[in-house]
């Protein structure tokens, strides 16, 4: 079957653990989170997503599908679902 869009898997089944995660936190909060972190896989096409409150629980994609989600991020296409 072909899957399309993000995958999860556990972190040990990717070996994520030897990954770099980077935390999505402002850099003046003091607390541990809950943030998302994320890590870009070396030498493949992969950056993979995960919640530091579940860390086993990662979301892979394709480094071209996160840079079209960024891309819509910073130009405002996900702006109307944002309250406040």
């Amino acid at each position: 079957m072909t899957r399309y869009g993000p995958r999860r898997r556990s972190a040990s089944s990717r070996g994520t653990c030897a990954l770099t995660w980077t935390r999505a936190a402002p850099e003046d909060e003091p607390g541990p989170g809950p943030w998302t972190e994320i890590a870009f896989g070396e030498g493949d096409d992969l950056v993979h997503l995960r919640g530091t409150s579940d860390p086993a629980n990662v979301v892979t994609t394709t480094r071209a599908k996160w840079e079209a989600f960024a891309n819509g991020v910073r130009a405002g296409e996900s702006d109307h679902s944002v309250t406040g």
